[in-house]
């Protein structure tokens, strides 16, 4: 690695380490965002409300350059106001595009199920293309561009479950549990010393540190054993015996997004190759999602997240 590629990822530790000191017990949050910053993959978080899931983002965003902006979901939202709307200007007589809070290089969707189906259409095409339309004129969005949604699963009054085409432009979906006593009597001291003087924030990463780290990161080496190995992952989902408790199984774009992850923690981890840990560790966040179970699985209480687990355990890594 060279001297650039050092200084970005020295740059990545410390805002890793700065993440870690404020998101108790969230070590597996902290290095998914790391993850989906360095693949360029939009990241969907699930969990319980009061899991820090809001707070983990605004830490990132306040530890990064670039422009920020947190959607707060809900019913009666529109699509202009995420992606804009054009406004007539009566001075010049024209009309004029005015960008809205999805040009912004980190993007929070808070509650993302709370949004109407319009809305997370809208959201499709600037995940999926990086790309906004408004009319007849197609504009790019930012460089890097990151998408990370958030949705509370105990609540369905007043909500719209995302659609699996939706879901599957989603690099990784992280699911978030409760701590246990220990993690949560540290969350109550870290909570009660924030009032007092805490440890500064280190140099906001710079967003060509972050282009840099990512080219280096996306070139790290998978031998053809590791892709034998993920298609053989994916391709389970549509073989027998998993097959039988799946309705929709993984697509190609799963192998994509476990490749990409992998590599990332790969170079998380200091390495310029992947191993099948790598493989093993983000493969239930990155192909989950992606499998639709049949009616009769799910009656029976059985989960992707369980199925994936299954296929980890039978199939062998080299």
């Amino acid at each position: 690695m060279d001297a650039t590629t050092d200084t970005a990822l020295s740059g990545l530790s410390a805002l890793g380490a700065h993440l870690s000191d404020g998101l108790i017990g969230h070590e597996t949050l902290v290095e998914r965002l790391l993850i989906g910053v360095l693949a360029g993959g939009h990241l969907l978080i699930e969990g319980a409300p009061g899991l820090a899931k809001t707070r983990a983002v605004k830490r990132l965003a306040a530890a990064m350059d670039g422009g920020f902006a947190r959607i707060q979901c809900t019913p009666d939202l529109m699509p202009a106001d995420l992606t804009g709307t054009p406004v007539f200007r009566p001075q010049t007589g024209d009309f004029e595009f005015v960008p809205g809070p999805v040009f912004h290089n980190l993007v929070l969707v808070d509650e993302i199920n709370r949004a109407p189906p319009k809305v997370q259409s809208a959201l499709l095409e600037a995940m999926a293309e990086g790309q906004v339309t408004s009319g007849r004129e197609t504009m790019a969005l930012p460089d890097p561009f990151l998408v990370v949604a958030t949705q509370n699963p105990i609540e369905h009054d007043g909500t719209f479950p995302l659609p699996e085409a939706q879901l599957d432009r989603f690099l990784l979906h992280v699911v978030l549990g409760l701590p246990d006593a220990t993690t949560e009597r540290r969350i109550l001291d870290l909570v009660e010393a924030e009032g007092q003087a805490l440890p500064a924030a280190p140099a906001r990463l710079a967003l060509a540190d972050v282009r840099a780290a990512r080219k280096t990161a996306m070139a790290v080496h998978l031998s053809d054993p590791l892709r034998d190995y993920i298609v053989r992952l994916v391709t389970a989902t549509r073989a027998a015996p998993f097959s039988n408790d799946i309705d929709h199984p993984v697509s190609p774009r799963g192998s994509l997004a476990l490749a990409a992850a992998a590599k990332a923690r790969a170079y998380l981890h200091g390495r310029d190759y992947a191993l099948p840990e790598d493989v093993a560790d983000v493969a239930p966040d990155a192909l989950a999602h992606r499998i639709v179970m049949t009616w009769r699985a799910v009656a029976e209480g059985r989960t992707a997240r369980r199925l994936i687990a299954d296929i980890l355990d039978q199939v062998e890594a080299l």
